[in-house]
C-alpha cells in the first residue's frame, strides 16, 4: 500500500456506491501499478465515463488515477531502493518505463539523488545552521536545492536530532557564514521576520513529499499573510473538500516552519487546533502577522 493511503485515499462515505467503486478503482491500480493503466481501460473496466471517473476519483481521494498509480510506484521504487536492489533493476520493477521518466516524475519527492535515497541518504550534504530568534532556537538545513528542514526547539540536541532522523545517513553538516553563505543569509532573514518583523523572506525550497502533501503546502503559502484557513477550507481550496483529515495529516506533517504556513490554519471553531512546534507560537505567528498587516493598513 502506497504513501498515499493517510494522505490521500480517504475513504469516507462507505455505503455510497460510487465512493465504493472508487475505492475499488484504487484496488485495481494498486493490484496492477506497473502495468499501464490508461483512463480508458479503467473507465471500461468500471463501466464510466472517462470524465466521469476522473473526476469522482479525485473528488474521493484527492489526486487523479494517474497521480495515485504514480504514488504506488514511488512506494515501490523507495522500497527496492532500500533493500539495496540496482537502480535500473529497481526502476523497471516498479513500473517505469525509462529511466528518464523516473527522473522526471520523483524529483522532489524523495528529496534527494536516486543513488543517494538507494544508500540511506549516503552522500546527501545538508547544511544547517541554528540560530536563536524571538520564537525560541530554530534549525534551518538546506541542500544544494533550496531549504528542506525548519524546525523550532528548546535546545540544540533535540533539533540536530530531528534533522538526522529526517535524513539518517545524510552528511549533515553543521555550516559558517563563509563555507554556507546563502544558507546564513536565509536564516538571518527568517531571525529578521520573527524578531523584527521584516517581510516574510522569499526562499527556495526543496519540498519533499507525495503529491498531495505538496497540493497541500502549495496552497498553504498561497494563503495571505495575517489570514487564516479551516480545515475544511484548505481540503476545498486544493479541489478535495472531502479529504478534510487527509489535509490535516499533510499540514502536521510539514517540515518547514513559517516558510510554509501551516501556523495558518485553525479548527472550524476558530480555535487554534493543534502545531507540532507549541500552541503559543502558533499563536505569537498569527497575531505577529496580524498586526503587521494592519499597521501597513
Amino acid at each position: 500500500m502506497t504513501d498515499f493511503n493517510e494522505n490521500a485515499l480517504w475513504r469516507v462515505g462507505q455505503d455510497n456506491p460510487i465512493s465504493v467503486l472508487m475505492t475499488e478503482v484504487a484496488l485495481y491500480i494498486e493490484a496492477r501499478a506497473d502495468e499501464k493503466l490508461s483512463l480508458s481501460r479503467l473507465s471500461g473496466r468500471f463501466g464510466q465515463s472517462p470524465a466521469h471517473l476522473q473526476k469522482s476519483f479525485k473528488r474521493l481521494h484527492g489526486v487523479s488515477p494517474k497521480e495515485y498509480q504514480n504514488a504506488i510506484r514511488l512506494k515501490t521504487l523507495k522500497s527496492a531502493l532500500k533493500a539495496g536492489d540496482d537502480i535500473s533493476g529497481a526502476i523497471y520493477e516498479a513500473g517505469y518505463g525509462s529511466v528518464s521518466r523516473v527522473y522526471e516524475q520523483v524529483d522532489g519527492r524523495i528529496g534527494m539523488t536516486l543513488s543517494a535515497y538507494r544508500a540511506g541518504g549516503k552522500g546527501e550534504k545538508i547544511a544547517y545552521a541554528i540560530r536563536k530568534t524571538a520564537l525560541g532556537l530554530i534549525i534551518m538545513a538546506a541542500t544544494d536545492r533550496g531549504v528542506c528542514f525548519i524546525h523550532f526547539g528548546e535546545d540544540e540536541k533535540t533539533l540536530l536530532g530531528n534533522l538526522s532522523k529526517e535524513y539518517p545517513q545524510g552528511e549533515i553538516v553543521r555550516s559558517s557564514a563563509a563555507d554556507a553563505p546563502e544558507l546564513s543569509l536565509w536564516t538571518q532573514a527568517l531571525d529578521d521576520h520573527l524578531t523584527y518583523n521584516a517581510p516574510r523572506p522569499d526562499i527556495p525550497l526543496h519540498l519533499n513529499g507525495t503529491a498531495f502533501q505538496m497540493r497541500v503546502w502549495r496552497f498553504l503559502m498561497s494563503v495571505p499573510e495575517g489570514d487564516v484557513r479551516s480545515y475544511r477550507e484548505v481540503a476545498q481550496g486544493i479541489g478535495s473538500p472531502k479529504a478534510i483529515r487527509a489535509s490535516a495529516t499533510a499540514i502536521a506533517s510539514n517540515n518547514i516552519a513559517v516558510l510554509i504556513p501551516c501556523h495558518r490554519v485553525l479548527r472550524s471553531d476558530g480555535k487554534l487546533g493543534g502545531y507540532r512546534w507549541g500552541l503559543a507560537r502558533k499563536r505569537t505567528l498569527i497575531d505577529k502577522e496580524r498586526s503587521n498587516i494592519s499597521q501597513a493598513n
